[in-house]
């Protein structure tokens, strides 16, 4: 079957592989603690980005590097038997992603463009505003996290990771909705 054939992935498939993981994480910690849910992690997201694989013929890229630092901050979580390695993961990679980001427009490159592109089309004030808002975001994220986990017992920083985290960015998707709809190139019908 070329690509061109194929049918694209149900509209449940893209949040179950991009939630799923931090789901199984969540009732692994309940049932068994942090280090059991790390493991069960580590497989959840290698499970995802396979199911990534075989349904799409792609890998995600954003999931593919919380899956690299999922598997290197969870082994050491594993090896070292501390949890503070795994706890870090969020940080270090919405810091990333927030230098990534920000980093292309300081080089004129809102780099959110060819993430979304064949999602959104945008004006290019559109596209650099987006990503210096999503960039700006992913500090806080980054920030945030840090104080939770600084504060709070390992259980309500998994809570926090997984509902308050999404709670957070499911909101900010929406309050982005005003630039997105002002920067809207519209498609012309022929």
């Amino acid at each position: 079957m070329s690509e061109d054939d194929r049918r694209p992935p149900p509209p449940w498939f893209r949040p179950l592989v991009e939630i799923g993981p931090l789901l199984a994480f969540f009732v692994a910690n309940a049932r068994g603690g942090i280090l059991v849910a790390t493991g069960v992690f580590m497989v959840a997201i290698t499970a995802a980005l396979g199911a990534s694989w075989v349904v799409e013929r792609r890998l995600p890229k954003m999931t593919v590097v919380t899956a690299v630092f999922v598997l290197v901050f969870g082994g050491l979580t594993l090896y070292l038997d501390d949890e503070l390695f795994i706890k870090l993961k969020p940080t270090i990679v919405k810091t990333l992603f927030a230098a990534i980001l920000l980093g292309g427009l300081a080089f004129d490159r809102p780099l959110l463009r060819p993430l979304l592109d064949s999602t959104l089309r945008l004006t290019d004030e559109g596209w650099r505003a987006l990503t210096l808002r999503w960039g700006l975001f992913f500090l806080f994220l980054a920030a945030l996290n840090e104080v939770v986990r600084r504060s709070l017992s390992t259980d309500a920083w998994m809570t926090f990771t997984v509902f308050g985290n999404l709670a957070l960015s499911l909101g900010f998707v929406v309050s982005q909705t005003g630039l997105i709809k002002r920067h809207l190139i519209e498609e012309e019908n022929a």
